[in-house]
């Protein structure tokens, strides 16, 4: 079989092209770091809502009862639009004199900060574990860096979509991307041949929970939809010549097109 000394292995390793998944991106994603990371991140935001709130914020009410968005945490981070003394405040007690800027007055950070914010322990289980269940064969397929950048544009979008028509509100939890999850699952089954039909009546049945179940934010899950419905078909028909350049520009286009329309609308209003 002969001798390799180590230096000549790591020179024919650098010289080797990296396998790439058929979507360009790297097999790095078969470890799940990214879903694993954005898993990590939710529940670390929710621990500290729950060390700024108070324990008792987790169990009163019930399982549903907002405790990361309650007042301080949520006010940095979460879905308040506006900002006035005689605004709407964040949390049952306007009494607390609290008052946070909005994205009517600037903080754009909302549409990607509120995407990991939870109204309690049920809300935060149920939107991981379908991270879980979904994030872990599309970052296989689509690697990190494309995964990464998916999962948070589609967050964004349904956040966009939540603020423009879901009363002047952004929504909080992380649903908002899931749900374009979903979309680019369609599209990465599919562009791979496989039959993609298992997928929509999962589609439809989150749809119509989101019409009939009280308080969920129907826009931000449309929206969420439907940037994935664009963000999935650019990364998953890219032509193989120029793959990267055409992903990246469909991936950059609607990220900025999401932003310039939030821009242009919080400073009509």
């Amino acid at each position: 079989m002969g001798h390799h000394c180590p230096e000549c292995v790591a020179e024919g390793r650098r010289t080797q092209r990296p396998a790439l998944t058929h979507f360009g991106g790297s097999q790095l994603g078969m470890h799940g770091y990214v879903v694993k990371t954005l898993i990590g991140l939710n529940l670390a935001v929710f621990v500290v809502g729950i060390l700024l709130a108070g324990m008792d914020a987790v169990f009163v009410g019930g399982l549903f009862t907002d405790v990361t968005a309650i007042h301080w945490l949520g006010g940095v981070l979460g879905p308040t639009v506006t900002v006035a003394p005689d605004g709407p405040y964040l949390g049952a007690d306007p009494s607390l004199g609290t008052v946070y800027t909005g994205v009517d007055d600037g903080a754009y950070y909302r549409m990607f900060t509120a995407m990991f914010i939870h109204y309690g322990l049920l809300h935060l289980a149920l939107n991981m574990w379908a991270l879980w269940v979904l994030g872990r064969p599309l970052e296989a397929a689509l690697g990190p860096v494309r995964f990464a950048a998916a999962y948070l544009i589609c967050g964004i979008g349904g956040n966009v979509a939540g603020y423009l028509f879901g009363g002047g509100g952004v929504g909080a939890g992380a649903s908002t991307a899931i749900y374009g999850l979903f979309a680019i699952y369609f599209f990465v089954l599919k562009r791979l041949g496989r039959d993609a039909s298992a997928i929509i009546p999962v589609i439809v049945v989150n749809v119509a929970i989101s019409f009939t179940v009280p308080g969920i934010g129907i826009a931000g899950h449309l929206g969420g939809l439907a940037t994935g419905a664009i963000v999935g078909a650019g990364l998953a028909y890219a032509p193989r010549e120029n793959r990267t350049l055409v992903q990246t520009a469909v991936l950059v286009l609607t990220f900025l097109g999401l932003m310039g329309v939030t821009v242009a609308v919080s400073l009509t209003r």
